[in-house]
């Protein structure tokens, strides 16, 4: 257990303004507050800018993204996610946006999230190991095809990595959502788009995942209501 001089310690680091007060430093609640709130528009606004920068130089990634989503579905086939921790919550949040559109008009697709279902993920983790958990699903799941998109902000995750892998052998596409330099599926060329937010911040590289999921949600649509238009013409 740590002490509470090292929690003190990573709190100072985090926060300066929070030390303990002294007889020399009285406690300033004023003080604090105008800190605490100059924290907040801080963090704002490099949120603000890790997007700005994001976009500024990868939305070309992110419509390559959406095209091979988009041939997926106009080949009627489905896309799979995963992702762990909060990034599991990305990949719920991205697998119900298809399945249950919240714009008038746009149709539901088929999405399945790998990460959801306990039972199974615990199953497999106890008699085989945790790498294997999105294996499996896939391979009773997935067909060739199909697009499988993982969330890691690291890009180390070994499940993740071995679920790549295993959708690379099976002929799905690959999308990941990545930050700082992408990780082993950048390195190892795991995916077919990785979209890398080079953040070191968790937050701020899961804030931008968010952003970027919503955007691709759009350009999937667009792209597959112009497939449709284009085939009406012919």
């Amino acid at each position: 257990m740590s002490k509470p001089s090292d929690n003190q310690s990573v709190l100072s680091a985090l926060y300066p303004f929070t030390g303990h007060p002294t007889a020399d430093k009285p406690a300033d609640k004023d003080e604090l507050e105008r800190a605490l709130l100059a924290s907040v528009q801080a963090k704002a606004s490099d949120s603000i800018f890790v997007k700005q920068a994001f976009f500024a130089r990868h939305s070309e990634t992110l419509l390559a993204a959406a095209k091979r989503i988009a041939t997926t579905y106009a080949q009627q086939g489905k896309l799979l996610t995963a992702g762990n921790g909060g990034s599991s919550c990305d990949a719920a949040h991205l697998a119900v946006e298809f399945m249950h559109p919240v714009t008038t008009g746009r149709r539901a697709l088929p999405a399945i999230n790998l990460s959801q279902d306990t039972a199974m993920m615990t199953a497999v983790s106890n008699d085989v190991g945790t790498e294997h958990v999105l294996t499996r699903q896939l391979s009773a799941l997935a067909n060739a095809g199909d697009t499988l998109v993982v969330f890691s902000t690291s890009g180390n995750s070994a499940n993740l990595i071995e679920a790549s892998k295993k959708a690379r052998a099976m002929a799905l596409s690959v999308i990941a959502f990545t930050g700082q330099t992408g990780g082993e599926l950048q390195r190892q060329q795991l995916t077919d788009v990785c979209i890398t937010v080079p953040s070191d911040s968790i937050h701020r590289i899961q804030e931008c995942h968010l952003a970027c999921y919503h955007i691709l949600w759009d350009l999937v649509h667009s792209l597959l209501a112009d497939s449709r238009l284009s085939q009406e013409k012919k």
